[in-house]
């Protein structure tokens, strides 16, 4: 139970009309109260929501487990979740700037809005900051932050304050000028049950999971002017065939996590085959990798999709002469952009058979996808002594087991094709005999 105090919260909005911040969240129609979901280091959501007006429900309804007892502090600062570049790149830099000076004691947490009932798509997404020490300095450095907005207004502010009997409120301000406010709204603040899907899931594809080339396109136009390389990476795509189609030989894709045996099985196969071996992303962008590795998962996640349709064109090419195998393609970029937005454990993830999971309509079709498998404990004693650079994705499959657990798990869902798990745990040889016994089964004789 909330002890009697003070409670604060910051809500971060990109600058609308006060008329409209008065109004519920952009997407939330009048009947629908705006939820929100805390993404906590487990595996569980905690949902609140607003009850409306002063007088109007959450009689007896409990607080939401998400904040803390006084002298503790929360904040909370949030951005559009529409696939937008500028906010995709605010939120990174929020992110960024919450693990500096005063706020970096601070414990943050992923935050999202989405509307209800029924757990629409997430309206807006952003943090929940907690202060075990509830000082003063926190809120100047979250105000300050909020009124750093280059020349665009401050956004508002909604500061959660305690009742006289222990209820919580959220009173929404708009900041001014010399340190000026204006109240825009107070509403109460209760639990809400955990929505149906996870409020990420309905946005998925607009926002990590590409399902056709002008969807991702669309998105690295959008940094071409803050991006030098991303021009570079549309002219290659723009020489590309609108619609690659196969040759006659086959087309075998290897998926699996680092350290799985993707390299030594890739190049044996190859060798046996007498098949030409290409990798996604293709050497012609790979040499900007680092640069969209640094970017929101948005704008990566749009790099790494038109790789495919890259190596698209490439496939299209070379099995009219040969078969092909490919280290990675689709699968990959899809898996990856699934488990790094959905948060929590591998039941949050989209159902079986939805969207997501379906391969686009405008790639090239591989003729067999086959995934290395190799227990966690093998795959990690391998990576051991390898010293090369990991990305961000790759050092969170290390430390974090829920993360691996919702990649190879995505895998495992993808259709149309999906993929044939292989054990590649036995001797080099044996993974060999396995894979190439598949292949003959799959595609016939070669």
């Amino acid at each position: 139970m909330l002890r009697r105090g003070r409670l604060a919260s910051l809500t971060l909005l990109l600058p609308r009309s006060l008329s409209a911040m008065a109004a519920p969240p952009a997407g939330c129609s009048a009947q629908a109260r705006p939820c929100f979901a805390v993404e906590g280091p487990g595996s569980d959501l905690v949902c609140f929501t607003l009850s409306g007006s002063e007088g109007a429900g959450g009689s007896g309804r409990p607080l939401p487990r998400c904040f803390l007892p006084a002298p503790a502090r929360c904040y909370s600062l949030c951005v559009p979740a529409a696939p937008s570049v500028p906010a995709a790149r605010l939120h990174r830099r929020l992110r960024q700037r919450l693990r500096q000076g005063p706020l970096g004691r601070c414990r943050v947490l992923g935050l999202l809005c989405y509307s209800a009932p029924g757990g629409q798509a997430a309206l807006e997404k952003g943090f929940l900051i907690q202060d075990p020490q509830g000082g003063a300095e926190t809120e100047r450095a979250l105000e300050e932050l909020l009124r750093g907005q280059g020349e665009l207004p401050p956004p508002p502010l909604g500061v959660y304050e305690a009742g006289e009997r222990g209820e919580l409120w959220q009173c929404l301000w708009a900041l001014r000028g010399a340190g000026g406010r204006e109240l825009l709204r107070r509403a109460r603040v209760v639990a809400a049950e955990e929505p149906p899907l996870h409020p990420a899931v309905p946005g998925l594809r607009h926002a990590a999971v590409f399902l056709s080339l002008e969807a991702a396109r669309s998105v690295v136009e959008q940094c071409t002017s803050l991006i030098p390389e991303a021009t570079a990476v549309l002219d290659l795509v723009d020489k590309c065939p609108k619609h690659s189609k196969k040759g006659d030989f086959p087309v075998i894709v290897i998926e699996g996590l680092d350290a799985t045996g993707k390299t030594t099985v890739t190049q044996s196969v190859k060798n046996s085959l007498n098949a030409l071996l290409l990798r996604s992303p293709p050497a012609c962008i790979s040499q900007w990798r680092k640069t969209f590795d640094d970017e929101p998962t948005l704008i990566r996640r749009a790099f790494y999709a038109l790789g495919n349709y890259i190596v698209a064109s490439e496939i299209a090419k070379a099995s009219t002469e040969s078969p092909v195998i490919v280290d990675r393609y689709w699968h990959s970029t899809a898996a990856y952009a699934i488990a790094t937005e959905i948060s929590g454990k591998v039941q949050n993830l989209p159902p079986t058979q939805h969207e997501v999971y379906q391969w686009p309509e405008d790639l090239l079709k591989p003729d067999l996808v086959l995934l290395l498998t190799v227990s966690p404990e093998e795959r990690i004693r391998r990576l051991q002594g390898r010293g090369l650079e990991k990305t961000e994705e790759e050092t969170e499959l290390e430390a974090n087991s829920l993360f691996r657990q919702k990649v190879e798990e995505s895998y495992k869902r993808m259709e149309n094709p999906g993929c044939q798990e292989v054990d590649a745990s036995p001797s080099r040889e044996e993974v060999l005999r396995t894979v190439l016994h598949l292949i003959k089964k799959h595609c016939g004789s070669l």
